[in-house]
């Protein structure tokens, strides 16, 4: 038996405000002189100054104050962590009070002036030199954008059917869906780049020899898997191969009765609380304990309150079946404290598995929520080019070590925020302007 999703299963987590909330909320805000969620922001978008704008009502104003410095404002204002970013770092929590809904205002303002196809950039003057952008994701459209403006001509390549990257393929519904990523995606190319999608880079020379410069905006390849016996039996998937199929398949994909997903990171939580929404009887489990989870505070909150269970200090060891799962073989594991100590001080603690505790967990579908993989071997394809871990090596300017070379997002922090990846891609751009017009 699986679940069907349904069109009107997700609600939005921050749905859009009505112009008077907006106001009312923006009205809250002490205007900072030195701006800590300024200084929060990975994008450095001036906040007091957009919602000033908003609380005056100029919401033209504000959306322009927020593309000014993140053309992805729209889907940064849903997908962000603004609770441990802007509206973290917000004096509100010193005062014991709520801090500024500053994602909802964010999102207030971006989705008007897309909304009414209001723009404020144009093509600049033609500097006579083309660049290719590997990557249709946040950090190549910005990427995109910003060297559109600056006067290069511009050429987005992206393996996918349709561009957007994570936005489009990897982002829970219930944050960001697919007519949100294709709005935004129609808005920011209006500019005057080219997108070609469902073409895969697999001759970088041919790049470097037709292109002044290359930026790779490249995300993450496909989801680790343990090693674990019964790992390839049908209905074990990967955590970004469910959201990419969730996002994809709409109404067609299915989910089992029984959920467990193995990991406590952020995507964890999202597959997790995507399955639990569509009807599921969904686990978590975690090898370590719960305050060594990588997973935000409020993904987990949510995901409780989605009622998903959580199973810590347990280890999956093998993926029971004959051809189709039937459950999860675990292990608990004992909490140890190391003589060592962490970055911070504290004492270190190990994990210990503990003889004899083995069980099994009924299940129907397993979801690897165990990482993913870094494209080492495209990045080793290109001469010059640096890794580091699977990382891609850049320098100030995002050049990495062949001069044509630019990168950024995922591919050089081994995967943040959507807010890191469209700072890197803008920044990128001023330096493959540099670059290209200064020869530095």
């Amino acid at each position: 038996m699986s679940t069907d999703i349904k069109e009107n299963t997700f609600e939005k987590i921050k749905p859009r405000m009505t112009d008077n909330e907006a106001v009312i909320e923006a009205l809250r805000c002490l205007f900072c002189h030195d701006a800590p969620c300024t200084i929060a922001c990975p994008s450095s978008i001036d906040i007091p100054m957009f919602i000033r704008q908003i609380s005056s009502r100029n919401t033209v104003g504000a959306a322009q104050t927020i593309f000014t410095q993140n053309i992805l404002g729209k889907s940064c204002a849903y997908v962000c962590p603004t609770q441990m970013l802007c509206e973290g770092s917000c004096v509100y929590h010193g005062l014991n009070e709520k801090p500024i809904d500053i994602g909802r205002l964010q999102g207030y303002a971006s989705d008007h002036a897309i909304d009414h196809n209001i723009r404020f950039f144009e093509k600049g003057k033609s500097t006579g030199k083309k660049v290719a952008v590997i990557g249709a994701g946040p950090a190549g459209l910005s990427c995109a954008h910003e060297l559109t403006r600056l006067g290069h001509s511009v050429t987005v390549f992206d393996a996918n059917t349709k561009p957007g990257g994570l936005n489009e393929y990897g982002v829970a519904p219930y944050k960001f869906n697919n007519a949100d990523a294709e709005t935004e995606v129609n808005y920011v190319k209006q500019i005057g780049f080219e997108i070609k999608t469902g073409t895969r880079i697999t001759d970088t020379a041919k790049l470097e020899k037709d292109y002044d410069a290359v930026f790779m905006g490249l995300g993450l390849g496909k989801s680790n898997r343990p090693g674990i016996p019964g790992e390839d039996l049908d209905g074990v998937v990967g955590a970004a191969e469910f959201i990419y199929e969730l996002r994809q398949r709409g109404d067609k994909i299915k989910v089992g009765k029984k959920v467990v997903v193995i990991g406590a990171g952020n995507t964890a939580m999202d597959a997790a609380i995507e399955s639990a929404l569509l009807g599921a009887e969904v686990t978590v489990v975690y090898r370590r304990g719960e305050a060594d989870q990588s997973a935000y505070y409020f993904e987990v909150e949510h995901a409780k309150k989605a009622g998903v269970q959580f199973l810590y200090l347990t280890s999956p060891l093998e993926v029971t079946g004959s051809k189709k799962v039937e459950g999860l073989k675990c292990q608990r594991n004992a909490l140890m404290t190391s003589a060592s100590k962490n970055e911070k001080g504290k004492s270190k603690t190990e994990i210990k598995p503990v003889p004899g505790s083995e069980f099994t967990l009924s299940c129907d579908m397993v979801i690897m929520a165990t990482g993913q993989e870094k494209l080492v071997e495209f990045y080793q394809s290109i001469k010059g080019v640096e890794l580091d871990k699977g990382k891609v090596k850049v320098n100030q300017r995002f050049q990495t070590g062949n001069a044509k070379f630019f990168a950024g997002g995922d591919c050089i922090n081994g995967g943040k925020e959507v807010v890191n990846a469209v700072a890197d891609g803008r920044d990128a751009a001023r330096g493959i302007d540099k670059y290209l017009t200064e020869g530095r």
